[in-house]
């Protein structure tokens, strides 16, 4: 007798629970949005040296980068693709001498590292 009672009392519920219905409104600060488009615009035209420490497949680059994450903590690391490989760069580094201070001690690790220059200055 208590398995028809559950029973229905189950799919009254899942009836129940499937008729809801709910909308979401999100309220934002306008200011947010200006914020966003600054900071996109400052970092798209930022020029920084990086430190580029190796290329090649996905998987590589990524097992590349997991080793720079632990060698370096805290630095900037990211996986960029330029066709055709996968490159691991390290660093944003505004001033020349700070760039080649943090490739030398790269290079220790890492000797196959390159240095990359700003694209858009005359350093």
């Amino acid at each position: 007798m208590k398995t028809p009672v559950f029973i229905v009392f189950f799919i009254g519920l899942s009836i129940q629970l499937s008729a809801q219905e709910g909308s979401i409104t999100i309220e934002q600060d306008p200011r947010i949005e200006e914020l966003t488009k600054l900071y996109t615009q400052i970092n798209s035209k930022a020029d920084f040296y990086q430190i580029q420490v190796g290329f090649g497949s996905y998987q590589k680059a990524q097992n590349l980068k997991s080793k720079i994450d632990l060698d370096f903590p805290g630095w900037y690391s990211k996986i960029e693709f330029e066709s055709p490989t996968y490159r691991v760069r390290l660093g944003k580094f505004k001033t020349k001498l700070e760039a080649e201070r943090k490739y030398l001690e790269v290079r220790k690790k890492y000797p196959d590292a390159m240095l990359l220059k700003p694209e858009n200055t005359s350093r």
